[in-house]
């Protein structure tokens, strides 16, 4: 039952949010990337809590992100579309705000793990996100 929740909030979410070519007979397997808008979150940020939602502690440094619609510690290969450079960061909080998501934002990435692909100080880049492993 969780995983059939997991496909069809996943499915949704890049339906409505990432990839217009998204169908509805489309699975995860058929569809292991998506683009869209990333951005950058430290713990010095506003709301920002001490803890992710999967109760680890927040750190900068590591190579994480928020992501909706994916299970905790999934592996995802983050390319940014104007230079080429990747990362791949494991997924540990949900975000972004629902509201950014509907502006086109799919994933808050670390600073860290930001910093690895553009300087901190872009705030908002375009990026393909390839799913590595679940």
């Amino acid at each position: 039952m969780k995983k059939l929740i997991f496909f069809i909030t996943f499915g949704l979410f890049v339906a409505f949010f990432c990839d217009p070519s998204f169908t509805e007979g489309s699975s995860l397997k058929d569809f292991g990337s998506f683009a869209g808008k990333a951005s950058w979150y430290s713990r010095s940020d506003r709301g920002v809590r001490r803890t992710t939602a999967n109760m680890e502690i927040f750190n900068d440094k590591e190579l994480t992100c928020a992501a909706w619609g994916l299970p905790f510690n999934s592996l995802l290969e983050v390319t940014n579309l104007d230079n080429g450079k990747s990362v791949i960061v494991r997924v540990n909080d949900r975000g972004p705000a629902r509201r950014l998501v509907r502006r086109g934002r799919v994933i808050d990435l670390t600073k860290s793990a930001f910093s690895r692909i553009s300087h901190h100080k872009k705030g908002l880049i375009n990026v393909r996100v390839m799913i590595k492993s679940l």
